[in-house]
């Protein structure tokens, strides 16, 4: 609890804080998602290079929060702050379109979770009934916050609860349930799963690892309500822990009560497939409603956050200011309209994907991954030239090594995405630009600087290909 005293937050609370901000829907898909790309030696891979790699771009937002504190508008002006304009607009912009397909996401979500209950309904979450309930979800979502409704503070207690409870006893009925003769045989592939190299494994795991953590960089904002500055830190270390054992926890426990292919098999979401497999149908209708409860509580939160990443980026003129208007409500009412719009049609065009729920989560994924990497290079820049180190300047060398470690890391990422998302990323970039030259002309100021227009060309390029891909079916999603 905050101090009475003096308002501040206990470490304790602050911890609190930075594991409920990414704990989210992502880990109840994790261990089919995992069953389906490796056995639990790759799964340890993974988690080292994931955990290692966000624990840095942790780190960075957290020096470039305590060096670069003028800095208040949102992940993408790092991005333009070091890299120029419209490195920020395509910031800004996929940062917007990731938390776009993170809604659409929850969605499909709730679709996969009800069709569990209602196969024939609901199917995997992309059946046109299930495209229905989302839509007619959405937009009575969307006009409660037009009128100014908020989560209050029960509803996020209740949340809370609704995503640790199910994750905490799931976890202590698998260790239950445990056998490590059934570990051993699935330790480096499992029987009656294709053969693939180690490196192949750790790689299909990559983007879901960077879909869990997504919102790591919300530690760093918590600077202002801790008691002292150095419980900043360690409240990011002690929650960043807690939740990578959770992950690791809900990932490599389930090989020791079922054979791979038995996991790689169970419905979405996977924990509760899971926990059915381990103890019978109550486990899974337990896990289910723990999801749906936690994920319609979170979408209302969530909603707002995609619209105000519109708004925070019209404030300081990297997109159009139509986006910075606000309703007498104070919503930012046109912002939340054109993500809704957005929203809306990715749930339709679920219904053409051959797998909605882990293409959503990668489209999440890969779209966070061009932000993250701007600011890991932004921190490397800021750590070179040396400001806000006058005080501190022994700092500089650890926090150039925390910045160039998450550069790689981001960078591997992207490899590890693959082609496709990234062109089908790049597809949607490329009409976006529009708003970029609406801003622009709104402002009276050159669109590109040369180097800019380099970026821009390679845009294009990539998002030409990816069109081509789609239209004559080599990119399918």
């Amino acid at each position: 609890m905050a101090s009475k005293t003096t308002g501040k937050m206990s470490l304790p609370a602050l911890t609190a804080m930075v594991v409920g901000s990414m704990v989210g829907a992502g880990i109840f898909n994790l261990p089919g998602r995992f069953g389906v790309a490796t056995g639990p030696f790759g799964a340890i891979i993974a988690w080292i290079v994931a955990g290692t790699g966000m624990y840095m771009l942790a780190r960075v937002f957290q020096f470039l929060a305590e060096k670069r504190p003028d800095i208040d508008s949102g992940v993408f002006a790092y991005a333009k702050s070091g890299f120029g304009d419209y490195a920020g607009f395509l910031s800004a912009f996929g940062y917007w379109l990731g938390s776009c397909f993170g809604n659409v996401f929850y969605w499909v979500l709730i679709g996969s979770t009800l069709g569990n209950f209602f196969p024939y309904i609901f199917g995997d979450g992309s059946s046109p009934i299930a495209i229905l309930v989302s839509l007619a979800g959405i937009w009575t979502f969307h006009f409660m916050i037009l009128r100014g409704v908020e989560q209050a503070a029960f509803v996020n207690t209740v949340v809370t609860i609704a995503k640790i409870v199910p994750i905490i006893v799931a976890i202590l009925l698998m260790i239950f349930a445990f056998n490590y003769a059934q570990f051993s045989e699935n330790f480096f592939g499992g029987v009656g799963m294709p053969e693939k190299s180690l490196l192949l494994q750790v790689r299909d795991t990559m983007l879901i690892t960077i879909f869990v953590f997504l919102g790591i960089e919300g530690a760093s904002v918590y600077s202002r309500f801790a008691k002292t500055r150095a419980d900043v830190g360690t409240a990011t270390i002690l929650g960043f822990a807690a939740v990578l054992g959770l992950m690791v926890a809900v990932t490599l426990l389930p090989f020791g009560a079922m054979p791979r292919a038995t996991l790689a098999g169970v419905a979405n979401p996977s924990l509760a497939g899971a926990l059915e497999v381990i103890v019978g149908r109550w486990g899974a209708i337990f896990v289910s409603v723990g999801v749906l409860i936690s994920v319609l509580g979170a979408y209302l939160a969530w909603s707002l956050i995609c619209a105000e990443v519109l708004f925070a980026a019209a404030k300081s003129k990297d997109m159009p200011r139509l986006f910075a208007a606000q309703n007498p409500n104070r919503v930012p009412a046109n912002a939340l309209w054109l993500t809704n719009i957005v929203v809306s049609l990715f749930v339709i065009s679920t219904y053409w994907s051959s797998d909605a729920f882990n293409f959503m989560l990668n489209m999440t994924s890969v779209t966070a991954l061009l932000p993250y990497l701007l600011v890991a290079g932004y921190g490397v820049l800021v750590a070179r030239r040396g400001d806000g180190y006058e005080a501190t300047p022994r700092e500089r060398g650890r926090d150039q090594i925390f910045a160039w470690i998450a550069v790689i890391y981001t960078l591997f990422m992207f490899v590890a995405a693959g082609l496709k998302y990234v062109l089908l990323v790049a597809v949607l970039f490329v009409p976006s630009t529009i708003l970029y030259v609406w801003a622009r002309r709104e402002q009276n100021v050159s669109l590109f600087t040369p180097v800019e227009l380099v970026i821009f060309g390679v845009t294009v390029t990539a998002g030409l290909v990816g069109a081509y891909g789609l239209l004559t079916g080599t990119i399918s999603p």
